[in-house]
């Protein structure tokens, strides 16, 4: 078999010595074969990392599907809504076809979605990993010739092309302003403990930003939460520490929606908020919302054009592309500590 080509019915037939009807009718369940021709057959499967094709009575045996195979996390995530829209603008004009599936961030489900796909042969192969999965399975049909890129965050496993935001980079970019504005007491809400690669960025982003600018790292005014109700308790311990952040940066939007909602119910318009990734009608609060933004379109588009490119056969080493984010200045973050704010002279 010719190298970096995905193995075929054909070629499985091949290494066992038999007709590819023989091999059809084992991997079918479809007809008598013996006990020792089917060991055969499933052992040449396994080696050659073939994968049955579900669509074989819609295509000829061994032939290239048109579609694109995408596993996220969440498909209620608007994030990975744009994500995706951008893969479909770049394969649609190549005429491939947008499958997408959700593995609500659980590695067992995510497995079972990409197995599907890649039954289904799928030309390409995209993940964002769900954290905790381990993509060491991908390695055979990888070998074969499947394109496979990983966005948002790497896998696990397996060394293969990835589209990241800038996160690092832009935490501390954000955390910086802050600090520009006066402020030394910097609350950080994220995702904690920090197991997903995004957060473990965006908490370094931070303790960059505070020792580029001789900052101590407190860890009283870093915390974690899952939710957005999560998000809104911890504001309000971070709120009540003797010692008080006058700013918190929120480490993704869900988070963001926490600390805005407990800030508008506490009626606290003192304390300085940047959020990592835009949230709708954010220049519609009061303050407007100060962010990190990414952009969620352009990782897609890279992303499928990587993937494109390695199916034209590119052969280059693999590598992590980072998408630059964009610090968006609104009012939210132009709130000065008090120490920090002018006074008006009393007659």
């Amino acid at each position: 078999m010719a190298a970096n080509r995905r193995p075929t019915l054909a070629d499985v037939a091949k290494e066992v010595g038999v007709s590819a009807k023989t091999v059809s009718r084992v991997l079918n369940e479809d007809g008598p074969s013996s006990p020792q021709t089917r060991e055969r057959v499933l052992a040449a499967v396994a080696k050659l990392g073939f994968q049955p094709n579900l669509m074989a009575r819609n295509i000829r045996v061994g032939g290239p599907d048109t579609t694109v195979g995408l596993v996220v996390p969440d498909l209620g995530n608007p994030f990975f809504g744009t994500v995706a829209s951008g893969i479909e603008d770049v394969v649609r004009s190549r005429g491939l076809t947008l499958l997408m599936g959700s593995s609500a961030e659980d590695p067992d489900r995510e497995k079972a979605l990409i197995q599907t796909f890649l039954a289904r042969r799928v030309s390409v192969l995209m993940v964002v990993p769900a954290f905790g999965a381990d993509h060491s399975h991908l390695k055979a049909p990888r070998t074969a010739g499947l394109p496979v890129v990983f966005l948002d965050r790497p896998g696990v496993g397996l060394s293969a092309d990835c589209v990241v935001s800038s996160n690092r980079t832009g935490v501390h970019e954000g955390v910086s302003h802050l600090i520009a504005r006066g402020h030394s007491r910097i609350g950080f809400i994220g995702d904690l403990p920090a197991k997903l690669y995004t957060q473990r960025e965006r908490l370094a982003g931070y303790r960059s930003a505070l020792a580029e600018a001789g900052l101590p790292y407190d860890r009283t005014l870093v915390t974690g939460a899952h939710s957005q109700d999560g998000a809104a308790s911890e504001t309000t311990a971070l709120l009540n520490l003797p010692n008080p952040p006058t700013a918190i940066f929120a480490g993704n939007n869900m988070m963001a929606l926490g600390v805005i909602a407990q800030l508008a119910r506490a009626r606290r318009k003192d304390i300085a908020l940047i959020t990592f990734d835009d949230l709708p009608l954010a220049e519609a609060l009061e303050p407007a919302l100060t962010v990190v933004a990414q952009d969620p379109a352009t990782i897609g588009e890279t992303a499928a054009k990587t993937a494109l490119a390695r199916l034209d056969g590119a052969h280059s080493r693999v590598r992590t592309i980072m998408v630059p984010t964009r610090l968006v200045i609104r009012g939210s973050s132009e709130l000065l500590p008090h120490a920090a704010r002018p006074t008006t002279a009393r007659n």
